[in-house]
Parts: structure tokens; sequence; C-alpha cells
């Protein structure tokens, strides 16, 4: 009786905790378009400011790949009223922290302060929007650092072409511009012209293809007073035409790519996979899990286990457009990079052709359950998801019905999704080699 009133006691306290985890917003546009999302916290005096443009690595026209990920460093060079260098120090000097980062689908700014700057956060990122200075001296500034960056990142790390999708990308798309890398071509930066940039600026940085984004401890009111005070004169753009281009059906192919800073080869297969939109893209998400989450995972219990993997991976990448999944393992000793793939190749088959135990579903789902109790923690986190599920799925409220998804997804899904996406003839096998001195 009384491990049942135990299990009684933690069912109402994980259904207490995601109940609590729902997020109030509310949402509404501004004159020019801009979207403004507000989820008021005052449980801790603390603000998120943040702006989400709907500019990616994939509106990059051939020959002039890098511009997103250009102007994630540029729009920090200084606006009209910034001085060169000053934005950093302002956030900083007024207790805050700001970042950017880009992905192939937008671009996202943000600041988090104490609340009773908020205002100043507001600022920063009309600043930003309207005011910003492009000129041959930022261009070069930025076109420097980010030659370093790749330095760093990719030409220099270890697997880096892997986690930044430099040497794989283009093995899986190839017409969409998914194709390339975020980070671009240092060759298609330095021989933009200055007049290439700001015309890049004028189509995308305006407020009809941005979302805003304030999140914490805030009154009502007064913030949308500052939101239009702010905001509400910076002009409307032209609409942005989204590109739609369909990729045909990958073509099974084995390649090899080179890195001169690694040890340890890695086996890979990249599968395309669809839309973050899409049921099937978070089906795959519980895939990941089954295969390489944790210990008690398939893959780590077959191939690290048994001492035949230092390390295995397996992850969906859903985008705005395509997703890409990508599953492998580091060979351990005498192992083979083809045992690997028959090892791997064994795995999927089981899910094709087997439903999972409900002992294995139903950890499945308290796993999924706990992360999206975990997920929203912070009023930073909160803010990226409310933009990110407006402007890349269409659905604000996703961040508190998100999970209702993971709990529709049955056994049967799970062996349908391994069966439409994982399969052979529609992969990419790839060997990832050292790269030796007489090959460099």
């Amino acid at each position: 009786m009384k491990k049942i009133y135990y299990l009684s006691t933690l069912a109402l306290l994980l259904s207490v905790s995601t109940f609590a985890q729902k997020v109030v917003f509310e949402e509404y546009d501004l004159s020019n378009g801009l979207h403004v999302i507000l989820h008021q916290d005052n449980s801790a005096p603390v603000v998120t400011t943040s702006v989400m443009y709907h500019v990616g690595a994939k509106d990059e026209v051939k020959g002039r790949t890098g511009f997103a990920h250009f102007f994630e460093h540029l729009l920090f060079e200084g606006t009209k009223n910034i001085p060169k260098g000053e934005f950093f120090k302002i956030v900083s000097a007024n207790g805050g922290s700001n970042n950017a980062n880009t992905t192939q689908d937008r671009t996202y700014y943000y600041e988090t302060f104490p609340s009773n700057n908020l205002e100043l956060g507001l600022w920063l990122e009309s600043e930003r929007m309207l005011h910003p200075v492009i000129n041959q001296d930022g261009v070069d500034t930025q076109n420097e650092v980010i030659k370093e960056e790749k330095r760093a990142r990719i030409d220099n790390a270890p697997y880096g072409k892997i986690i930044y999708r430099t040497g794989i990308n283009q093995h899986i798309f190839e017409k969409h511009p998914y194709k390339n890398s975020v980070i671009g071509s240092m060759e298609d930066l330095d021989a933009a012209q200055l007049n290439e940039f700001i015309a890049f600026h004028k189509k995308f940085y305006a407020p009809n293809n941005a979302v805003l984004v304030v999140a914490g401890d805030f009154e009502t009111e007064p913030t949308k007073k500052m939101i239009e005070d702010y905001f509400g004169d910076i002009p409307t753009g032209d609409k942005v035409e989204r590109i739609n281009i369909v990729e045909q059906p990958v073509k099974a192919k084995k390649v090899t790519e080179y890195d001169s800073n690694i040890q340890i080869p890695i086996k890979l297969f990249i599968f395309r996979t669809p839309s973050n939109k899409d049921k099937d893209a978070y089906v795959l998400d519980m895939v990941s899990s089954i295969l390489t989450s944790g210990k008690s995972s398939r893959m780590y219990k077959k191939l690290v286990e048994n001492k035949k993997a230092l390390q295995v991976l397996a992850f969906n990448d859903s985008q705005e457009d395509y997703g890409t999944y990508i599953m492998g393992a580091l060979p351990l000793g005498e192992t083979s990079l083809d045992e690997i793939a028959k090892e791997m190749d064994e795995e999927i088959t089981k899910l094709q052709t087997e439903l999972i135990s409900e002992k294995e579903y139903q950890k499945l789902q308290n796993t999924f359950e706990n992360r999206f109790v975990n997920s929203n923690s912070g009023v930073e986190n909160i803010a990226n998801t409310l933009a990110r599920n407006y402007m890349l799925k269409g659905n604000t409220n996703l961040i508190n019905d998100e999970i209702n998804i993971f709990r529709s997804i049955t056994r049967e899904d799970i062996k349908r999704v391994a069966n439409k996406y994982l399969n052979k003839n529609q992969r990419v096998e790839m060997d990832y080699l050292k790269k030796e001195s007489e090959q460099q």
C-alpha cells in the first residue's frame, strides 16, 4: 500500500510540474509588421529582450554565401547612436549579458538585464534594427573576425567539418541552399562589395521580417508603450519572397572526408528528413533517444559497452524546410568502420521490423516529459522558444503544446518512421578519416 501511495504522489508531482510549466504569453503586431510576444514573469527581477530575424544561410545567393552569419557579427559594430565597439560595453556596464547566433533559417539577438534596464534593452534592439552603421571599416573588421572563427571552429578543430556541417550538407542536398554551411565561403565574403551588404540588410532586417520577444519581470502596459515608442516608427520593408525548392530523394552513395585534426575516424550515416513542422520530425527525436540517449540506449550498449566504439551519436537536426538525421560511431581498438556500419544497420533493422517494448516506450515518454519540464527554465530559454516557434513553426503556443505531440507518438509510429526515413537506398554513408601528412 505504501508503494502505491508513493507512486501516486510521484505522479501527482509530475502532473503539477507539467501544469506549472505552462507559459502564458500575449502576442500582437505593430502597424509596421513587427510581431511582438510578451511573457510576463515577475518571480525574479530579470528581463530578456530579443529579436529574431527570418533570415539565415538559406536566404543567400550563389557566390555570396555567409552573409547572414556575417550580419550576426556586423550588427554589433555600432549604430548611429552607439559608437563602434561600444555595444557589449553598454550591456555589461548595466549588469546585462547578450549574444547572437545564426542558423540556416534565422538570426537571433538577445540581451538579459536586471528588470530596471528593460528600456535599455529595447533601445539597443531598436538601434540595431533602425540605425546600424554598415561601412567598409566594419565589413573589413568583421571579415577578419569570421576568418579567425572559421580557423578556430572548423579548420583547426577536431571533427569541425561535422559539427558545423561543412563536410556533410553538400552530400545530402543538391539544389537547396541548405547544402551550404552557415559560416559560408571566405572567398565569397572577400569578393563581396559594400553595396551588396547594404542591399542584403535592407532586404531582410526590417520589422515585418522579425519578431520581438520580451520575457521576464515587467509591467505590460508601460512595456507596450515603450515598444511602440522605440519600434513603431521603423519603416516596413518589402515583403520577403521565401524560397520553395523541392529536393529529389537522396540516392545512396558512399563518400570520404578527411580531417588532419583527428586521431580516431568516424563512420556516419546521413539521411534527409522532413521539416520541423512535421510530426515525423518529433518521432525521429525519439528514435535518437532510443539509439544513443544515455548508457541504457541501444547503440551505447551494443557498441560502447562491448568495447567496439569509443562514442556513439544519433540526432535529428530538423529545420524549417528539411532536416538531416545523422548517426555514427567512433571505433575503438581494432574495430573497423565496416564493422561499425554493420552494427548500426542491425539497430536500424530492429527499429524497422520490431515494435519497441512497452517498458522502453514508457521510459521514452518519461524522458521527453522530463525534457519538457526542464526546457523552459529561465526567461532566456523561454524568449528563444517563443520566437522560434512563432517564426519557424508558425505556432507560438507549441511552447505549451509540443509535449502533446510527443505524447501522441506510438510504438507503431516509431517503426513506421524508421522504415520511411532510415533507408539504405536513401542515405549517404561517410568515412571521416584522418588526413595524413602526404595528403596535406
